[in-house]
This record gives C-alpha cells, sequence and structure tokens, in this order.
C-alpha cells in the first residue's frame, strides 16, 4: 500500500460518519471470514465498522476460529493505526445460522468463500471475496451508482452489491488474485502485506458509498 492509501485510510476510517437520516429498523449485516478469526477477518470488519454508519452491523468469524484468541499484535497495531479497533475482539467459530443472517458474506479466500457456500449454498450470491468486491466495485461505470441519492449506508450496500455482481462479466475470462494473505506466524512484512491487500480491497467499495473530491486518488 503506498502512502496515498495510507493516509486515506488513517483520515477516513478513525471515527463513524454521523447520519441524522431514519434508518430502517433492520440494520444490513455485514460477516467477514477468514481460518482463524483472529487476524484477516476481524482487520476487515474493524476497518468497515470503523468507516459506515449505524445501518451497517459488521462481525467476523472463522471457518476454524481459534475461539477466544484476540487478534495478534502485528495486526492489532495495523488497524489502530488506521482508525480501527480490536482491542476486545475475541475469535468466533461461523456457523451456518451467521452465515444464514448475513446480507453480505466477504471471504478472505476463494477456499474461505467455497467453505461458506458449502455450509449454505443459498448464500451463494452474496458471497465474495473482499478483494474481488473491490475489483468489481472499481469497474462500475461513473454515473451508474448515486450514493447521495440513498438514506444511509445499508442502503448504499443493497444497492451497490448487485451493481458489482453484474461486473462479473467484464472480469471473466482473465485470471485474478483475490486472496488475502494469511499472515500468522509470519513475520512483520508478511502482516504488513495481509493488511495492505485487505485496506486495497476495501478501498474502491468505501469510496463508492462514500465519494469526497478531496480525496485523494487511490
Amino acid at each position: 500500500m503506498d502512502n496515498t492509501t495510507a493516509l486515506w485510510f488513517c483520515t477516513t476510517m478513525t471515527r463513524r460518519v454521523p447520519d441524522e437520516k431514519v434508518r430502517a429498523p433492520m440494520p444490513y449485516t455485514v460477516l467477514t471470514v477468514c481460518t482463524g478469526n483472529i487476524c484477516r477477518s476481524p482487520a476487515a470488519a474493524a476497518l468497515l465498522a470503523g468507516r459506515l454508519d449505524d445501518s451497517v452491523r459488521v462481525s467476523s468469524a472463522g471457518t476454524g476460529a481459534l475461539v477466544g484468541h484476540p487478534v495478534p499484535e502485528r495486526m492489532a497495531e495495523l488497524v489502530a493505526a488506521a482508525g480501527g479497533d480490536v482491542s476486545r475482539f475475541a475469535a468466533r467459530q461461523a456457523t451456518p445460522e451467521m452465515i444464514r443472517e448475513a446480507d453480505l458474506i466477504l471471504a478472505l479466500t476463494v477456499r474461505h468463500r467455497a467453505w461458506v457456500v458449502d455450509q449454505v449454498p443459498a448464500a451463494v450470491r452474496r458471497t465474495l471475496t473482499l478483494r474481488e468486491l473491490g475489483r468489481l466495485v472499481g469497474t462500475i461505470p461513473a454515473g451508474a451508482f448515486d450514493p447521495s441519492a440513498l438514506p444511509d449506508d445499508a442502503a448504499r450496500l443493497a444497492a451497490l452489491v448487485p451493481l458489482a455482481l453484474g461486473e462479473r462479466p467484464r472480469h471473466a475470462g482473465a485470471r485474478h488474485d483475490d486472496d488475502v494473505v494469511d499472515p500468522y506466524g509470519r513475520p512483520a512484512s508478511a502482516y504488513r502485506a495481509s493488511f495492505d491487500q485487505i485496506t486495497e480491497g476495501l478501498a474502491p467499495l468505501l469510496r463508492a458509498i462514500r465519494p469526497r473530491p478531496r480525496w485523494p486518488s487511490l
């Protein structure tokens, strides 16, 4: 991640953006999923939760969770520097019930996506890898999505995700690396690489939901 992207995350994700409009009674739920639920998925969830308004509920879980474990210090420091908070986090195991209740499931690798769909086949159309979603959002034509016309981030996500899925034919036939590397037990450089892949995947999504002309180009 270059300095421009790092600065963008630090300056735009340190607090929730207030929304004075009336929200739907049920929040839009996002579930991020990795293996142990101690590095990648809690980092992604914390960064999303810190940037979206209260109409969206973000949580995480693991396909083989180290239940009760905290986020390792190296990843926690990176998340905190970008405005996220994992200080009270404890890993939990993903369950079919969690998957059924989620409006959007963001898997950290294609294997995690396959695991989710195997658990709940009906979730196939609302389960993407995080990096795939960012890639798809990045090619939505200008003017096709107007976040200012929608009341809150729940409505924005509900409208944006189908548009992103409609971009899949545009990406067909090309090879894409949609996995976020697992840094657990590896050197600090692996944590940085993993974190950068997460933020780079989230950036197109967050910029689409809350575009600001003064933000630097990513």
